[in-house]
């Protein structure tokens, strides 16, 4: 393959802009999935994106712009099942299934209700090769913002994903912290709207978080070894997809989960060997 049709992805201005989009959309992505790895909320991330669905058909029906709906929706998302776990016997994880399915169950039914031209596979999947120019500055603001917050507030949001009690002992504003974090959860899969889609952009909310925590040893390291393992995953599954004919976010999750393996069997390797090692010198000692 010489060189010309090596570069020929980047000489196309669709190919460009889905490039762009994945730079921007790694940030937050890649920096939110961290907590929600850390903090046990994975599923928080998965029944958000499903929920949205309503919010933006309703957007859609009193002519309101998608995000604002979207947004709206993942908050009502959040806030149902934060009250229904902590005033309910149930588990969160529960909680969080049931509302995700009801919300997303009322999105379909809105959605086949009315008469549009929207793609209801551009909206669950993305259309990243038909990204426009306001999605790129609307993503791009969001990535600014949550971006911002998340690297200026990482040790607060770090000690109330492990200890909400020390937290408010320390003086924190926990309520603060928690509705925060949903706020940017929420914002954050507006952003991946037009990239990954709403059922993929849990993908981006949890891959790259994970493999991060089983690569390193520090929080403050697994931030940004986790935006660069999502931005080189997404420029890399774009890239490829242009060649193997195929839509960019399934390729972005499939290689996504393909360096997870490969992080899962480094770890469990160096954990046999350090075990190894450990057994060896308690038998030298004897």
């Amino acid at each position: 393959m010489d060189l010309d049709t090596l570069l020929m992805p980047f000489k196309f201005g669709f190919m460009q802009n889905a490039f762009l989009i994945c730079v921007i959309v790694s940030v937050p992505t890649a920096l939110l999935s961290c907590f929600l790895v850390m903090k046990g909320w994975a599923l928080m991330g998965d029944s958000v994106s499903h929920a949205v669905l309503p919010g933006i058909v309703l957007a859609y029906i009193f002519g309101f712009p998608l995000i604002l709906g979207a947004f709206a929706a993942g908050m009502v998302c959040a806030l149902l099942t934060g009250f229904l776990s902590g005033n309910s016997r149930v588990k969160q994880d529960t909680v969080m299934g049931v509302v995700m399915s009801g919300m997303f169950g009322i999105g379909i039914v809105l959605y086949v209700s009315i008469k549009t031209n929207a793609h209801l596979d551009h909206i669950l999947f993305g259309n990243m090769l038909g990204v426009e120019p306001h999605e790129l500055l609307t993503a791009g603001i969001i990535a600014l913002l949550v971006g911002g917050v998340l690297v200026l507030k990482w040790r607060d949001l770090l000690l109330h994903s492990f200890d909400p009690a020390q937290a408010r002992a320390c003086g924190l504003p926990v309520n603060l912290l928690h509705y925060g974090l949903l706020a940017a959860l929420s914002l954050t899969i507006v952003a991946t709207l037009s990239a990954a889609g709403l059922i993929l952009a849990v993908g981006l909310l949890i891959a790259p978080g994970a493999i991060a925590f089983l690569l390193v040893r520090t929080f403050g390291t697994m931030l940004w070894v986790s935006v660069l393992v999502c931005m080189a995953s997404m420029l890399a599954g774009t890239y490829a997809s242009f060649f193997l004919d195929s839509a960019p976010a399934p390729t972005i999750v499939l290689i996504l989960t393909t360096v997870f393996i490969i992080a899962f069997v480094r770890r469990q390797l160096q954990t046999r060997q350090a075990s190894m090692r450990r057994v060896a010198a308690m038998d030298g000692t004897e």
